[in-house]
């Protein structure tokens, strides 16, 4: 069953006040828009991404409107080995003691082409940015989640993480995998812990990503990042602390 955003939601100006929350890809597109969005409803926004710039604008913006001091976390997921998530740990525990948010919103496209046709390095690069980053990043922060008494995880999925489609190849793949591992880690956590899990498709967006993917689209039927907001904050809102393992649809 695919969920949306409740009609009733009304959230207050300051409704994650005093929350800590992780955003990765947060230098443009999706992830820009919920560090700006999560920043303005108080949270202080904890900026990871590959490019130093984009992370450096993002804070400048939250900054410039007076919102709590965010952080700045350079991090090439790519690369990243087991031992770089756990020193992210340790100094997110450091400097913030907990963290209450989690929102895994950074991916690669890959290649567009047919399984047999797509690249061994290609696909590998698919799996590494888009599954095997975010199982490490979710299991070194796991501990410093489980202090407050309720946290969020938000993995993005995708359509055709839900529904295979010819020549999406790794991408579509990866996305069942995360698929897989919100199912997975919800259920395990659901009576033990603090901690909501769940999936949510963004849908068509006006992104870098959905351009390159879609080059004949027209960018412009496309809701902005900025448009699909509205879930993102719910799910990462204490009002939907009693929802989890769930699969969510912002459009």
């Amino acid at each position: 069953m695919i969920h949306t955003l409740p009609e009733n939601f009304q959230p207050e100006a300051d409704c994650l006040k005093g929350k800590n929350i992780l955003v990765t890809g947060a230098g443009d597109g999706i992830g820009r828009a919920a560090a700006l969005t999560y920043a303005a409803h108080g949270a202080t926004v904890i900026l990871l991404g590959k490019t130093v710039e984009k992370l450096e604008s993002v804070y400048d913006e939250i900054e410039a409107v007076g919102g709590a001091q965010p952080a700045i976390y350079p991090m090439h997921l790519n690369g990243a080995v087991f031992k770089d998530y756990e020193d992210l740990r340790n100094t997110l525990a450091k400097e913030f003691g907990v963290l209450h948010g989690l929102l895994h919103n950074a991916s690669v496209l890959g290649e567009r082409k047919a399984i047999a046709q797509t690249s061994i390095d290609s696909w590998s690069e698919v799996m590494q940015v888009n599954v095997n980053a975010q199982f490490m990043l979710t299991h070194a922060l796991l501990p410093i989640m489980e202090i407050p008494d309720t946290a969020s995880i938000i993995f993005t999925s995708s359509s055709v993480g839900r529904t295979g489609r010819a020549y999406w190849g790794a991408y579509a793949v990866s996305k069942f995998a995360t698929e897989g591992l919100v199912q997975v880690l919800a259920d395990e956590l659901a009576n033990t812990s603090g901690i909501r899990v769940n999936s949510l498709n963004p849908g068509a967006t006006n992104t870098g990503m959905r351009r390159a993917a879609y080059p004949g689209e027209d960018p412009q039927t496309n809701p902005s990042p900025q448009e699909i907001m509205p879930l993102y904050l719910y799910l990462m809102s204490d009002e939907s602390r009693e929802q989890t393992g769930l699969q969510w649809n912002a459009q």
